[in-house]
């Protein structure tokens, strides 16, 4: 038997999914108003700024005076304060609808409860908790931002069939990846990016490797680019400082604002994987995709700081070179990209 409330979450999520990348620093959200078992009303929030789910959903009703009479359903608590919108609970009460059905609390302080409670206040139902999980976890970067203080962490690497992630490197190596995937597997990785606001890599890879770390084979915003550089020994010629994405450049020496480039001062000899977590929470960056390399990714598998862990695998072998890390967690899903594998990975502790 279908359950009716799950029913129209189900398509709230699905709407919320619409704003992926677009929304920072706001969560993804979306909304559908339902009257005798019929929707007729829809919407999701799609950048900063701009209507919430919960207006466009009422906005899209022809008939205004079906509200008094229907069901709002949203996947995340209405907000209560003014910000550069205003509240969505209140024009809920002032639209007299009855019943709202909520997917999951907001936890951001502003929020917390405070929704509920005007709505409830004023005589609206409010029901709570239908499809709580999969509500939080389309905003787990949001909720992990504001409740752990730190960006949503996803490590991501590619491996050959015999578990490498490079070939060994010499002095006269040129300077450039080796691709172990295919075309598909790399435009997937582009698809991340484009949802994700942050890619760190280490010094290590910087040089080696000279990524632009830019977005290139899929729309969207590009991300901030971010490598870890301690004692600041990396030459401008390389990719990274290249265009115009904003740029951050972890060291010890200095801080420095230089047109797109930020030099951020941090202490990287103690505690450093939290405490570049913590840098990018202050620079308002709500996840980050680090892509390596080794001596990176295993910094942060060591201390457990990280969320989601993304393995490629390719249809090489290499017989020698880089270990890929290892990883433990729970396997969550798996994608093929013809002789390319995805394996994501979630961290349970």
């Amino acid at each position: 038997m279908v359950n009716v409330d799950e029913k129209y979450m189900r398509r709230s999520l699905q709407l919320a999914s619409n704003g992926e990348g677009n929304t920072y620093p706001n969560p993804l959200v979306g909304s559908v108003v339902v009257h005798k078992g019929k929707i007729i009303g829809e919407g999701f929030h799609w950048k900063a700024g701009e209507p919430h789910a919960e207006v466009n959903a009422i906005n899209s009703v022809k008939d205004k005076s079906l509200l008094p009479h229907s069901t709002l359903y949203v996947n995340l608590e209405p907000c209560a304060h003014f910000g550069r919108t205003p509240p969505c609970s209140l024009l809920i009460i002032n639209h007299k609808i009855p019943k709202v059905v909520i997917g999951c609390v907001d936890s951001f302080s502003q929020v917390s409860g405070k929704g509920i409670e005007m709505m409830r206040e004023k005589g609206v139902e409010v029901i709570t908790g239908v499809l709580e999980t999969e509500s939080r976890s389309i905003n787990r970067r949001f909720f992990t931002f504001h409740e752990k203080m730190r960006p949503y962490v996803i490590l991501k690497w590619a491996e050959s069939m015999d578990g490498f992630i490079d070939i060994e490197r010499y002095a006269d190596s040129s300077a450039q990846p080796t691709w172990i995937t295919n075309e598909w597997a790399r435009r997937s990785v582009h698809r991340q990016r484009s949802v994700e606001q942050a890619l760190l890599i280490g010094t290590n890879t910087a040089i080696k490797d000279n990524p632009s770390l830019t977005l290139r084979d899929w729309s969207g915003n590009s991300p901030t680019r971010i490598v870890i550089d301690r004692e600041l020994k990396l030459p401008e010629t390389l990719m990274l400082f290249a265009g115009k994405e904003d740029t951050i450049i972890l060291n010890e020496i200095k801080d420095e604002q230089k047109d797109n480039i930020t030099y951020l001062k941090i202490n990287l000899k103690e505690d450093s994987a939290q405490r570049i977590l913590t840098a990018l929470h202050h620079k308002q960056l709500q996840s980050v995709v680090i892509e390596g390399g080794s001596t990176t990714l295993n910094l942060f598998l060591k201390f457990g700081l990280w969320d989601e862990t993304h393995v490629y695998v390719g249809n090489k072998q290499f017989k020698a070179g880089v270990k890929a890390p290892k990883v433990l967690g729970e396997l969550v899903s798996k994608e093929e990209f013809s002789d390319s594998k995805l394996f994501v990975y979630r961290n349970i502790l």
